[in-house]
């Protein structure tokens, strides 16, 4: 299997993390606004698992380091699969919960309460399952992250016909899907093996490797993923199926909508998921060297990318009044500084 070898490597794919859960949402622009989000999930899930199970064949069962994909499922331990499958019900629970707060209380509202309470939680709980870092520069990059994201709400808030709503619904669907959000990777964490040697258990690089030999029952970072995803589909039939017959937002949507969706439609979106997937396994695979708080608050970067796309490809705002532009100057700056002192936590 792949192993990651330097801190170097285990940031640029955590940067690639960023890139590509900060660009997957548009693939749902791209597939239209007459394809309900509810029926472009179904792909966006597929696609998901789709991309799990090539890297599972691919980089997970590829060279002599680890243990490839079919040999680390044979010697899987129940409650190893059981972690890594619960991880991905809790994601796609959060994940629906967040889109329905956008749809209710719009983004203003949801991604301050819901993304940054994720990010906080998140990365809290990482640290204290794996306290590797310096954990002052880590406190202070999530806290300027987390600034980036409240300065991008209040800039969303000042675009023209822009309303709010939905009241208290809206604000505990964000609180819930950020409780929710803040968990899964740790879930996830749960099931990955470590080295074992004569010294005790250790992160999984290519040097460990070579002294030592993977945690038994435990899980690699590619079957992990691969698990997960099948947790993230197994629950979408009850979540999202419920979601179709009684959206929060919106009339019903038909089961048989989805296939009267042109290719285009589907298409749209696995390859939607399949971004999210590739972010979500290199995310993973690095965290052995990076350790999970940081590879959990560099991912979740990925609102800076979204931001990007939109200030400078859709150009969301380029009706918003004057003032705007130093809020959003006030918010990239945030972010790359608080970006940067994540990635210095494992430097200093």
């Amino acid at each position: 299997m792949y192993v990651v070898q330097s801190y170097a490597a285990a940031v640029a794919l955590c940067v690639v993390t960023m890139l590509c859960w900060g660009s997957w949402a548009n693939t749902q622009k791209l597939a239209g606004a007459r394809w309900r989000f509810e029926l472009f999930y179904w792909d966006y899930v597929l696609g998901v698992l789709l991309a799990a199970v090539l890297f599972a064949f691919t980089l997970g069962s590829s060279g002599a380091a680890g243990r490839g994909f079919l040999a680390d499922l044979r010697q899987a331990a129940p409650e190893s699969l059981g972690w890594a499958f619960f991880g991905g019900v809790v994601f796609n629970a959060a994940n629906l919960l967040l889109v329905a707060a956008i749809a209710i209380a719009g983004m203003s509202v949801a991604f301050p309460v819901g993304i940054g309470l994720a990010l906080v939680l998140g990365v809290l709980w990482n640290y204290l399952g794996d306290p590797s870092g310096n954990s002052l520069l880590l406190s202070a990059g999530v806290a300027l992250v987390t600034a980036a994201i409240v300065l991008a709400a209040v800039a969303y808030r000042k675009l023209p016909r822009h309303t709010t709503g939905g009241g208290a619904k809206g604000l505990i669907l964000s609180v819930v899907s950020g409780v929710l959000m803040s968990l899964f990777y740790l879930l996830v964490q749960c099931s990955l093996a470590k080295v074992s040697t004569p010294g005790g258990l250790l992160d999984v690089t290519a040097a460990n490797l070579a002294r030592g030999s993977l945690e038994a029952g435990k899980l690699t970072a590619f079957t992990a993923i691969v698990i997960f995803s099948l947790g993230i589909l197994a629950s979408n039939f009850a979540f999202n199926t419920i979601l179709m017959l009684k959206p929060f937002q919106g009339p019903p949507v038909p089961v048989s909508d989805y296939f009267r969706g042109t290719a285009g439609d589907h298409l749209w979106g696995v390859i939607g998921g399949a971004i999210w997937a590739v972010g979500m396994t290199l995310n993973v695979a690095a965290s052995g060297v990076a350790s999970p708080a940081v590879s959990y608050g560099l991912g979740q970067g990925a609102t800076m990318v979204a931001a990007i796309w939109g200030v400078f490809i859709w150009r969301e705002f380029r009706q918003a009044p004057p003032g705007t532009g130093k809020l959003l100057t006030l918010m990239f700056l945030g972010y790359l500084i608080g970006l940067s002192l994540i990635v210095w936590t494992k430097m200093t």
